[in-house]
């Protein structure tokens, strides 16, 4: 049986990469670790296995707060925390002195109010509201509170206890990750945050992002264990059919393999999904040499059109047959990645307790939570779920409103 503590290790949690994209950058490794990834999944859903899903929150923006390290002192941030020389506020003054409008204002609050939370070291959350956030709306016939920090309108029921306490409060936040280390340049991270030991305030509404005793809420049946062990299987074996020297290329190739991952994405702006993979090499092959052929186009030199072509050549190079049957069996083996991946996510989206909906330019319609973080108890590592084509794809569509939209 095979532990997450083998899997994933983000260093500090800034991005995440779709568990289908550790095939692109992960190399050989990478792509063994997504595999078993979603086979201790299926056991942790299955009661085999030890450890915790989280729910990724639609929130923003991303806050970092705890102790200063080097003085002692309380500090909010964003993600500029982990620069060479890291960005922290520790006074209203240092939040004027870099940022402006809403983000300061909210930066301004997390400031005042985290503060009294008794954070020991430094842990990390996604801000969900301040107080003019708060909204109370009917959607299909029913009142609500609701709070748009991103692209999810988050809804809770008027009269619930939730929406009474969210009403007193003047901050909202998930926590979801714990850094530890004596500098910010050397935390590391750990997935999960223990608010049973942060101070309690009518201020501040907060809670951890964990589903915990899946076994209980979300127990994978015969028939869904089935299907799940189906493109597991069918993910080993096409992995059995990739170069290893294709993989390493990639690996040590960051720039191709985003290339590659810009190309699948215009699928997944599109909401659609990889058809026949024979063609997708070929049309992704002429999408690089359509780049590149772009930038050739744009140059007014001779020198600077013979540099890009020289680029072309050599990233062309690539292309060879066996790597071109090694991309085949590779964008098979995503699709069947995604495929386990999705009924996981669809089994997980049954435990929903809080209403999430798309605002549109048409009015609200129902959505699924953002995805899961699947976590390993002991070692705290982590791979990320989300179904792009339901999620992802509102962030490229223009009829569905952001929180910050007029």
């Amino acid at each position: 049986m095979h532990s997450f503590k083998k899997f994933i290790i983000e260093e500090k949690n800034t991005h995440m990469t779709h568990i289908e994209d550790k095939v692109l950058y992960g190399g050989v490794k990478g792509t063994r670790d997504a595999i078993l990834a979603l086979r201790s999944l299926r056991d942790m859903m299955r009661g085999q296995h030890s450890g915790n899903v989280s729910v990724k929150w639609d929130g923003a923006p991303a806050v970092f707060c705890g102790t200063d390290p080097t003085d002692g002192k309380f500090f909010v941030a964003k993600k500029g925390i982990f620069n060479k020389n890291p960005k922290v506020y520790k006074t209203e003054a240092d939040i004027d002195a870099d940022t402006s409008g809403d983000l300061a204002m909210k930066l301004k609050v997390a400031l005042k109010f985290f503060a009294r939370l008794g954070i020991k070291g430094v842990i990390q959350g996604d801000l969900l509201f301040t107080k003019p956030d708060i909204k109370s709306e009917k959607i299909d016939g029913v009142d609500y509170i609701t709070f748009h920090p991103n692209k999810i309108v988050y809804a809770i029921e008027k009269n619930s206890k939730d929406a009474q306490e969210i009403k007193r409060a003047k901050v909202g936040i998930v926590w979801h990750t714990t850094y530890v280390g004596d500098s910010f340049e050397t935390m590391r991270a750990s997935y999960g945050v223990d608010v049973t030991k942060l101070k309690k305030t009518a201020d501040v509404w907060q809670q951890d992002a964990m589903l915990r005793d899946l076994t209980r809420v979300a127990t994978l049946s015969d028939k869904e264990t089935s299907a799940v062990n189906r493109h597991l299987s069918e993910a080993g074996k096409l992995f059995n059919q990739i170069k290893g020297s294709t993989l390493r290329e990639l690996e040590a190739n960051q720039d191709l393999a985003g290339i590659i991952e810009t190309f699948n994405n215009t699928f997944v702006r599109k909401g659609a999904q990889i058809g026949d993979t024979t063609q997708h090499v070929r049309n992704l092959i002429q999408f690089i040499k359509d780049r590149y052929q772009k930038e050739i186009d744009s140059k007014k030199s001779e020198q600077g059109k013979q540099n890009w072509k020289n680029k072309q050549e050599e990233v062309m190079k690539f292309f060879s047959p066996d790597n071109k049957k090694s991309l085949k069996a590779m964008f098979d083996l995503q699709k069947s990645i995604v495929a386990a991946k999705l009924l996981l996510i669809n089994k997980l989206n049954s435990i929903k307790n809080i209403k999430t909906f798309l605002k549109t330019t048409k009015g609200f319609r129902s959505t699924e939570p953002e995805g899961y973080v699947a976590i390993d108890k002991l070692a705290g590592n982590a791979v990320k779920l989300v179904n792009r084509y339901e999620f992802s794809t509102s962030n490229f569509d223009p009829t569905i409103l952001a929180g910050w939209s007029k």
